[in-house]
């Protein structure tokens, strides 16, 4: 790569400050979070416009360079950052982070790829409306990567998957052609949505520049409880019952372990017991209404006391102001990235039926502690929609190195179980570089074949996020 000569011309187009060629400016941009990955790349590369992007993969296409779109540096399978062979540049929409419309009325609002999540939903909030995609990362998670991803986070039960909050997209192709799909209709059936292609893409299609979204209306009536019970089967009963009772009024069900709660205790700021007693497993529940007048504590009390009843709900504590529900989902919020201190953690974001997740959950956790005696398993998350955090802590006292070499084995005997249950071995996090040699033992060779021709179509050369997904 004539290194020189290609950073002169992207200053050109994007402005010498925003070619980052330094060790020292690159290195942001360079390593994941979790130090899974880190990368070498000649140039980054900071847009401020849609116009920028185009100018810039139209260059990179015609002189045969290979990009690598990157959000907030927030992904978990590794596909934002360049490999180490330094023959990738990194392309950040950090700087493209405008606010284009809010329409209260319509219930939607557009804004650059570059927005913070946080920031999107303070917008919505500013108009009395309600973004409702809410992630761990929000403070510093990117909108773009959200729907490169098709994040789930902790509202899918209620409001669906990024993907189900996507109205329209503006997408620059790897040949530097801007489509401008940013309706905000909200029926449109005038041939293949296009948009559907780009969500979850993981930015080897196209680089999303901005998106047209959904809002909701601002729950004017919230109730949250923290619930102490035996086990997921206990937590998966309550689920029923719940369901049958709150129907769209609940928009939280989250299991979680004592353990990480523990963790929580140990190594999240702010972090207190909810409940005088300790339980093997709780659940954090939410029931909100868009009406003042609906009941929501009458349900939550009704819901719990059926729950009771049953022997199913061993304590609870409801919160008792706005403050403590967000003390509530701190704990919530705070569970995987308290596990870091705790050592090597292995992790797997899976999917089963909601109906299996106890089964599950029995089956896996004696398989890898069986795998590896000492280990302690952390599985946490989204039972509403049968997403599972599947972590599992080293055993206290082993080598760190030496526990994650056993990453490989200890997801092929996982994702082994969450195969016998008819799962997803990638819930919400993508696949990315970490789990893109996985696909082929859980894809067909005609799904895997009609994905190869999608990005073949629109990226012949290959230059657009190379190596991931595919």
């Amino acid at each position: 790569m004539e290194r020189n000569s290609h950073a002169d011309r992207f200053a050109e187009i994007i402005g010498a400050g925003n070619v980052l060629t330094t060790p020292e400016d690159k290195a942001p941009f360079l390593v994941e979070q979790r130090d899974l990955y880190r990368g070498t790349a000649p140039i980054v590369l900071r847009p401020g416009s849609t116009e920028e992007v185009s100018a810039v993969l139209t260059y990179a296409y015609e002189n045969g360079l290979k990009i690598v779109p990157q959000g907030g540096n927030t992904g978990l399978v590794g596909g934002q950052i360049p490999t180490e062979t330094g023959d990738e540049i990194v392309l950040c929409l950090g700087r493209m982070n405008k606010v284009r419309n809010v329409d209260p009325d319509g219930f939607t609002i557009t804004v650059d790829a570059g927005v913070v999540l946080e920031t999107l939903q303070n917008e919505a909030e500013k108009v009395d409306r309600l973004f409702p995609l809410s992630l761990g990362a929000q403070g510093s998670c990117q909108i773009g990567g959200n729907i490169s991803t098709n994040a789930g986070g902790t509202a899918v039960l209620a409001y669906g998957n990024t993907r189900d909050l996507v109205l329209g997209l503006e997408v620059v192709l790897p040949n530097g052609d801007i489509w401008n799909g940013l309706r905000t209709l909200r029926k449109d059936n005038t041939g293949y949505d296009l948009k559907q292609l780009f969500i979850g893409a993981e930015g080897t299609l196209g680089v999303i520049t901005a998106a047209s979204l959904k809002l909701f209306p601002k729950p004017k009536k919230l109730e949250v409880a923290f619930i102490g019970l035996a086990s997921p089967h206990e937590a998966l009963k309550l689920f029923s019952i719940t369901k049958a009772q709150a129907g769209p009024v609940l928009t939280g069900f989250e299991i979680l372990p004592r353990i990480g709660v523990e963790f929580c205790l140990a190594h999240l700021d702010g972090a207190r017991d909810p409940l005088e007693g300790t339980h093997d497993w709780y659940v954090l529940m939410e029931l909100s209404s868009g009406s003042e007048a609906f009941p929501v504590r009458d349900l939550m009390e009704s819901i719990l006391g059926e729950a009771f009843e049953a022997g199913l709900v061993e304590d609870a504590a409801f919160a008792q102001s706005l403050s403590q529900v967000k003390d509530f989902w701190h704990i919530r919020h705070g569970m995987s990235e308290v596990q870091k201190h705790e050592g090597g953690s292995i992790k797997h974001d899976v999917s089963v039926p909601v109906a299996s997740i106890p089964a599950f959950l029995d089956k896996a956790m004696a398989a890898v502690r069986e795998f590896v005696p000492g280990c302690r398993p952390v599985p946490f998350g989204h039972l509403g929609d049968g997403n599972i955090h599947f972590n599992v802590s080293q055993p206290l006292g082993m080598d760190k190195e030496e526990y994650l070499s056993k990453w490989d084995a200890m997801n092929t005997i996982v994702h082994g179980i969450v195969h016998d249950f008819h799962g997803s071995i990638s819930a919400e996090h993508g696949i990315g570089r970490l789990k893109r040699d996985l696909l082929k033992g859980v894809k067909s060779e005609l799904e895997l074949d009609l994905m190869q021709r999608v990005k073949a179509a629109f990226d012949p050369k290959d230059l657009l996020n190379p190596g991931r997904v595919l």
